[in-house]
């Protein structure tokens, strides 16, 4: 006759201890192993299997440990601890740890039965972990069953390896180049988004009609949208006319989404408003249809739009948790990463005397062909112009993208009418700040009006290829003085360019002309995004470990979003100068954002002083932008239609007048002064309203009191990052590693393992890399979480730091485990903190939690570890308060403690452990009741949720460690006696 057992209680199979799972039945048990995590769990039968009742046996007096025992095992057992008890289910068990303001969009999820939020924080702050933490957390609260992102397919890749690494997500890539293998593996009638829970999707891909109505009948109950102004867009008259095509598909798209008023859905944008008033309503509309139409002049208004709406700036959150936030005190303080300042410097350059030449006839050329198009037609007229532009940004571009564009068909030679011309000219040779179609658009554009290209630009071609080298390319030379600066300072540039002809020439040009320590690599739109990080990941590893090796990345507009590249490059180039100061911000987002280890990002921006075109573009759109980033503390995109009227008069003066008429102030310019003054108003409008928006609605739906409240019941329960530090210092040392800790304030330090016992060693080689750990080199221990590969970060949920915490625990319960062992379940300390003997206790509790969700009821078991300590004996103890109990881990010894004094006071303590059951059974009913209201606190909006909740303790505790402390004033046996009196 086989046993019941109930949820949370502890059974033996195996030849190890379990927790049985309330998905158990009388047939089958579901386990997880006694500290394990969700992926050890396992299914047993007991009637093929010997499963018997188990309970925890206590510690051995003969198994003693030194001051540091207690407080190694008890760090060792929290950072091993993957179901916390605590409201938020999924902090426990994810790979990164989130900064303190990255829990308020969490919160504010938390008070919605139905999450519906726009997170606006700004580049670089973290909003795809604020989004990753979001969905960990509904769906291990059983709030949500599937996933689907919504994305660029550029930024696939990323959002999947965020996903697995940091948040334990494996989600499928659904791409017009993977979805035919999908499908091929579907059964008759399945949708592949039924197939794979969790998706990952390209905007692009999805919004075609086909795999849109498909998308929409299957769609999971938790969607998130990146980048989601890209799906909306203004469409009232005042403010660029009606929304683009493509825009308006995948507005359509989510408009259907969104109308289940019971599925989650979060979009994430660093650009809301952007002055464009229509669009910010389409895009709250998504969120509730009824915040469309609030009245935002209203306090109701805004108040209502707080509770499904973020936005905060760096200053917002670069020191938070503080006395100016409204705490008491800073003690909770945390002050984030950001770089504290872009280092900004405009270089500019002269041609050569030949590439002037050559650029002049181009400019001749180009001025004929506007006028003698003009003379046939609308359409021609616009075919020339777009052909025109094309030809003189890849002239000042580079001479291999003149060569180029010299020999190729203009794409909007195949117009058939004057609007079919503007719409394939016009994102070949713009950039556009709100099109993040960023595939095909470094493709060099064709300036040819006919398949075969005539003599004069093919002429004009043959004498740009002559110019390729620093010969005669003046801006080439240029780099690679400003590059060869850089790296001597230390620094790991990237080169933005327009056009692959160019990210290729340079790549060669510099090749061997940096110093023999110098690697370079070029990514552009010919490779794949995978390609593309995959060639960034190889690009970083060129160094071996050599501190000294520099890096150089060459890239286009590929990688001017989404990508994140901070851990590898800390400066930027923009060797072409963008039509849009936008796409510069774009750039420098990549390397300046949290996670950055630069304090300074340098930022140096080339221009032609003598080219006619970059001058001017530099004067008006980017002074101005600059302007009012200083002015108002913000970036104000640029609207395409202001940066596309300041280029085109640029273009429009520079064929009437020549490059050398083109030196004067634009403002001068004959009939463009009145257009420039309305541009400059409009652009100054759409800052201040931008401004005003982001004041209006700031995020003041959670106070930083609740978030203070939350974050200290985390960090009580899991731990904190100087607890962190100082166990893996410790812990490291005492397994024989070879550590040095420069005591620079740091609080980074190097280890090498080699000396390690075995089963670390192999633990540490599956995270960090086997040529690491069996070369013996020295692994850097790092107390911020940006680290590079090959390094740890001082955080609960490193994979490395769980490595040595693993090892530390095994090693803590096994008496008889062979090798060193830096934790200990018992030990006696003779030490002057403590006036009459004293004990403290290590208690492990389990907890059955029933967390009702929209779905129905979710049976979860969750641990938690607790120091409890009392002075005298046990039949007569005095129990301390949670404070003092805590105290004790940082008490030294004073003296020594004969070691049969040590074992006599040991034994006794443990034999006094049975009658120390009833405090520690009213100790964790009192726990319980405190992880009730706190679930309670964190979901209060959410009356049905908060109804059915139970938190009941799980009998009897773990008792995992016993430690006596006694007074150095007489022997252990008479301190004892002192402390019955």
């Amino acid at each position: 006759m086989s046993l019941t057992y109930t949820a949370g209680s502890l059974v033996a199979a195996r030849g190890r201890e379990w927790v049985v799972l309330p998905e158990s039945a009388t047939d089958m048990l579901v386990l997880r192993p006694l500290g394990g995590s969700e992926d050890d769990i396992a299914a047993v039968f007991p009637s093929f299997e010997e499963v018997r009742p188990a309970e925890f046996a206590a510690p051995s007096p003969d198994d003693l440990g030194d001051q540091r025992a207690a407080g190694l095992l008890r760090t060792a057992l929290r950072i091993g601890f993957r179901s916390g008890a605590g409201p938020f289910r999924s902090l426990a068990s994810i790979a990164v740890e989130p900064r303190a303001y990255q829990l308020v969009p969490l919160l504010m999820a938390l008070r919605q039965r139905t999450v519906r939020l726009l997170i606006s924080d700004d580049v670089g702050i973290g909003k795809t972990v604020e989004a990753g933490l979001i969905a960990k957390e509904l769906l291990a609260q059983g709030e949500a069953t599937r996933l689907a992102v919504l994305c660029s397919p550029a930024l696939a890749e990323q959002w999947q390896g965020e996903l697995r690494e940091k948040f334990g997500i494996d989600a499928e890539l659904v791409l017009a180049s993977t979805v035919s293998r999908l499908e091929r593996n579907l059964e008759l009638g399945q949708s592949l988004f039924d197939r794979h829970p969790f998706t990952i999707i390209s905007t692009d891909f999805i919004k075609s009609t086909r795999h849109r109505e498909d998308f929409v009948k299957h769609c999971p109950d938790l969607v998130i949208v990146d980048e989601a102004h890209t799906c909306v867009a203004a469409d009232d008259p005042a403010q660029g006319g009606a929304s683009s095509a493509t825009n308006q598909l995948r507005y359509e798209l989510l408009r259907k989404v969104s109308a289940d008023a019971d599925r989650h859905l979060l979009l994430l944008t660093a650009t809301p408003h952007s002055g464009k008033e229509s669009a910010f309503r389409n895009l709250l509309g998504l969120v509730r249809p009824e915040l469309a139409t609030l009245d935002l002049e209203n306090p109701a208004g805004r108040a209502k739009l707080a509770e499904h709406f973020v936005a905060r700036k760096r200053a917002d959150v670069r020191d938070y948790l503080t006395k100016e936030d409204g705490l008491t005190d800073d003690s909770l303080a945390e002050r984030t990463a950001f770089p504290s300042d872009r280092w900004t410097k405009d270089e500019p350059y002269k041609l050569t005397p030949a590439y002037r030449a050559l650029l002049d006839d181009a400019i001749a050329y180009a001025a004929d062909r506007v006028h003698a198009a003009g003379e046939q037609g609308k359409r021609e007229a616009r075919i020339a112009w777009w052909s025109v532009i094309a030809l003189l940004r890849s002239m000042v571009s580079s001479p291999a993208a003149a060569a180029q564009t010299l020999k190729t068909r203009s794409e909007s030679a195949t117009a058939r009418t004057a609007h079919e011309a503007d719409v394939l000219g016009a994102p070949v040779a713009a950039d556009s700040a709100e099109n993040d179609r960023h595939e095909g658009m470094d493709v060099a554009p064709g300036a040819a009006e006919s398949e075969d290209a005539g003599a004069r630009l093919l002429e004009l071609a043959g004498r740009a290829e002559e110019l390729m080298g620093p010969a005669g390319d003046a801006k080439l030379k240029a780099l690679t003085k400003h590059l060869k600066d850089l790296i001597a300072e230390g620094y790991n540039p990237i080169v933005f360019c327009r056009y692959i002809p160019t990210a290729d020439y340079l790549a060669a040009q510099l090749d061997g002309k940096l110093g023999k320590k110098t690697r370079i690599a070029a990514v552009t739109g010919t490779l794949s995004p995978q390609q593309r990080l995959e060639r960034i990941e190889q690009l970083a590893a060129e160094e071996g470990g050599d501190p000294s090796v520099r890096r150089v990345l060459i890239a286009t507009d590929c990688l001017s979003e989404g990508v994140n590249l901070q851990h590898h490059f800390d400066a930027v180039v923009h060797y072409d100068l963008a039509w849009n100061p936008t796409r510069h911000d774009q750039r420098e987002g990549r390397v300046d954002r949290y996670g950055q280890k630069r304090d300074q990002v340098r930022v140096i921006t080339m221009y032609g002083e003598d080219n006619g075109i970059d001058g001017k573009v530099l004067e008006v759109l980017f002074k101005k932008h600059r302007q009012i980033k200083k002015d108002l503390g913000i970036s104000v995109s640029v609207p395409d239609e202001t940066a596309s009227g300041v280029t085109d008069a640029v273009v429009e003066w520079l064929l009437l007048h020549g490059r050398q008429g083109s030196q004067e102030s634009l403002f001068e310019m004959d009939g463009h002064q009145e257009s420039f003054d309305r541009i400059e108003r409009e652009w100054t409008s759409a800052a201040e309203r931008e401004k005003t928006s982001r004041s209006k609605y700031a995020q003041r739906a959670i106070h930083p009191e609740e978030v203070a409240r939350e974050v200290a019941a985390v960090r009580a329960a899991l731990g904190g990052a100087e607890e962190v530090s100082e166990f893996t210092l410790e812990a490291l040392r005492d397994l024989d590693a070879l550590v040095r800790d420069p005591r620079d304030g740091s609080g980074d330090f190097t280890a090498q393992v080699g000396g390690t016992p075995a089963g670390l060693r192999d633990a540490l080689a599956a995270t960090l890399g086997n040529r690491l750990v069996e070369e013996d080199r020295e692994i850097p221990f790092r107390t911020t979480p940006a680290i590079g590969r090959g390094e740890a970060a001082l955080v609960r949920t490193d994979p490395a730091i769980g490595a040595v915490a693993s090892y530390v625990l095994d090693s803590a319960l096994d008496a008889k485990a062979l090798g060193p062992r830096p934790a200990r379940r018992c030990g006696v300390v003779t030490t002057d903190a403590v006036s009459v003997r004293t004990t403290l206790l290590l208690v492990r509790y389990r907890f059955h939690l029933t967390l009702p969700s929209r779905s129905g009821e979710r049976q979860v078991v969750a641990e938690d570890a607790r120091l409890l300590s009392y002075e005298g004996l046990p039949q007569r103890a005095r129990w301390l308060d949670d404070d003092a109990a805590a105290a004790l881990l940082g008490a030294r010894a004073t003296a020594n403690t004969h070691e049969l004094a040590a074992r006599k006071s040991i034994s006794r303590a443990l034999e006094g452990l049975p009658g120390l059951s009833d405090h520690l059974t009213e100790y964790g009913t009192r726990l319980a009741a405190e992880l009730d209201a706190s679930h309670r606190r964190v979901r209060k909006a959410n009356e049905e949720i908060v109804r059915g909740l139970k938190v009941i303790p799980q009998e009897p505790a773990d008792v995992l460690g016993v430690y006596v402390y006694v007074p150095p004033a007489a022997p252990a046996a008479s301190t004892v006696s002192g402390a019955e009196a």
